[in-house]
């Protein structure tokens, strides 16, 4: 039944290094859930109970939070062949702790975590390698998160623009790219106001730092950004 999502679960990091035909052998093991969701329905509630590991097979979503005053903030996107939920699956934690919203049209995955790390009955020489790929990528959500927290110590509005338009050029490797985000969503995400963040971008783009159109942003002055952030 996996069959037509062989590719986004191939991509994904949690099965890497893991062949298809070992692939459809571990699935009938994990025995996973398939759910389906509409463009700005919730996958998940933050409180209610977890489901376990979710791999979102097609569409996109938003990973949010709320602080104590109803404030929502974007901590990040997810696409196919992403994770998310691992962080509380193995914590003990019985609640969702973010909300999570489709953006588009969804179908996703739900793999109890005591399958991931439990004895595979029928002791798929895979097995092991998921769980490494579970540790691996455990380790580099818990460094983003540390990322983000950066960002938000980042005192001036200019700075926090400064770091995240590095941080996504380093991470397309050239000075031209698509943020994964539209502004209101990344003043979410920079803990910002949207018309604040409207108007320090439009004034960095007068100075010559950067140029933008939609989502699409060049940056023309590395080092003078760099200066901004330290």
């Amino acid at each position: 039944m996996f069959k037509q999502y062989e590719e986004q679960l191939t991509a994904c990091r949690l099965f890497a290094g893991i062949n298809s035909e070992e692939l459809n052998l571990m699935l009938q093991c994990l025995n996973p859930a398939v759910s389906s969701y509409q463009k700005n329905e919730s996958l998940t509630v933050a409180g209610e109970k977890s489901t376990g590991v979710g791999v979102v097979l097609e569409g996109q979503a938003i990973v949010t939070k709320e602080n104590a005053a109803g404030n929502r903030g974007i901590l990040t996107p997810l696409y196919a062949g992403d994770i998310f939920g691992e962080m509380v699956a193995f914590s003990g934690q019985k609640g969702w702790p973010a909300t999570i919203i489709a953006q588009q049209d969804c179908q996703v995955i739900f793999l109890a975590p005591e399958k991931i790390v439990g004895n595979c009955p029928r002791q798929c020489q895979s097995h092991r390698l998921l769980i490494t790929n579970m540790l691996s990528i455990v380790s580099e959500k818990a460094l983003l998160l540390n990322r983000k927290v950066e960002y938000l110590t980042i005192k001036s509005l200019r700075g926090k623009i400064a770091a995240y338009l590095l941080e996504q050029s380093k991470k397309a490797g050239t000075a031209t790219f698509m943020l994964p985000f539209n502004r209101h969503e990344l003043a979410d995400f920079l803990n910002v106001t949207r018309p604040s963040l409207s108007r320090e971008m439009g004034r960095m783009k007068a100075e010559g730092l950067i140029d933008f159109h939609g989502t699409s942003v060049k940056i023309t002055a590395v080092e003078a950004l760099k200066g901004m952030v330290e």
